[in-house]
């Protein structure tokens, strides 16, 4: 990834450009927000079980909620929030303007202060706290901007959660030169959007490189051999740091699942089946059902690891139905 500073920035128009997005930085992105729910027993178990995570802390009488969940107590579902700002709108509307269309959500980081339970009513007011001079990535060149949300219960901060998202121009993929193994026959494109392509980093480069050579590989804790699935840089039931991985053998069955109508999103032609499957392994993950139709799964259903081709640069593990496990 490359950067430029304001100071080193040759071009005034870029310049002058970079200072109107600096001068978003402290206005609000959301004031006095409330969450459409108090903190509860039902949306605790549910985010448990599908996570996995059998925890007695999060459940009985004294139970907490699983401080990751600390966002899901804010989010505005499809309605949204009316606590959302002007000046947020402004900022995505000014990046759009200059062609930074696209955007990625990169990276979330989040501060507990104190535990959340059952009845506690969250409040929350968020912020523009930065936005990056324009850098350029594999996907294109754009803005970073992260936004900091501090939540209350009362007058009592509980959390504090960092998101940041990239606001880019799409990059230009440059011609394969003559004697490209691939350039005789080129991959043909798909008509319309791309899928969103996959924010690979340090924590999950490792998984990626599998699905590369067609492998689907789960992380093992070497210290109690604990399998983690989607990657993470520490064990979640030792805190040990040291893994290595294990090689899925294919076979799930579907755990749940949701028939996604509404709202429509580009690449995706709704309705679709989006499934949580359960690994033999057992782990679980989100994927695509391939193979039957969207109405035809099922819970309990067998299932068969394959891999996609999405187009010619992304690959994705799938489950494909209709074949025993």
């Amino acid at each position: 990834m490359t950067a430029t500073a304001p100071g080193e920035t040759e071009d005034p128009a870029a310049r002058r450009f970079l200072a109107q997005l600096l001068a978003y930085e402290g206005r609000p992105a959301a004031t006095t927000g409330q969450g459409k729910d108090p903190v509860n027993e039902a949306m605790i178990r549910h985010w448990c079980e599908a996570m996995g995570d059998a925890n007695p802390a999060y459940t009985g009488p004294d139970a907490i909620a699983p401080p990751t969940m600390l966002q899901a107590w804010t989010m505005g579902g499809l309605s949204g929030h009316t606590a959302r700002s002007g000046a947020y709108d402004e900022l995505l509307a000014l990046l759009d303007g200059a062609g930074c269309t696209s955007v990625v959500a990169t990276d979330c980081e989040q501060e507990y202060l104190r535990p959340l339970r059952p009845g506690d009513a969250v409040t929350f007011d968020a912020v523009i706290e930065s936005v990056s001079p324009r850098k350029t990535t594999r996907l294109g060149s754009g803005h970073f901007v992260t936004t900091r949300m501090d939540l209350r219960v009362g007058d009592e901060p509980v959390g504090t959660h960092r998101f940041r998202i990239l606001k880019y121009a799409p990059a230009t993929r440059p011609p394969r030169p003559a004697g490209h193994p691939q350039a005789a026959v080129p991959t043909p494109r798909p008509e319309g959007p791309r899928r969103p392509r996959p924010v690979i980093n340090r924590d999950n480069q490792g998984f990626w490189d599998g699905v590369r050579e067609h492998k689907l590989l789960i992380q093992r804790c070497t210290s109690c051999e604990t399998l983690r699935f989607p990657w993470l840089p520490g064990c979640n039931a030792c805190a040990g740091l040291d893994w290595d991985t294990v090689e899925a053998c294919g076979a799930a069955t579907v755990f749940s699942y949701v028939v996604m109508h509404h709202p429509p999103f580009p690449a995706f032609d709704p309705p679709y089946a989006v499934a949580l499957v359960e690994l033999a392994e057992g782990v679980r993950m989100i994927t695509d059902i391939t193979g039957v139709p969207y109405d035809a799964v099922r819970i309990g259903m067998p299932v068969r690891l394959e891999f996609l081709r999405v187009d010619e640069d992304l690959e994705l593990p799938v489950f494909r139905g209709g074949a025993e496990g």
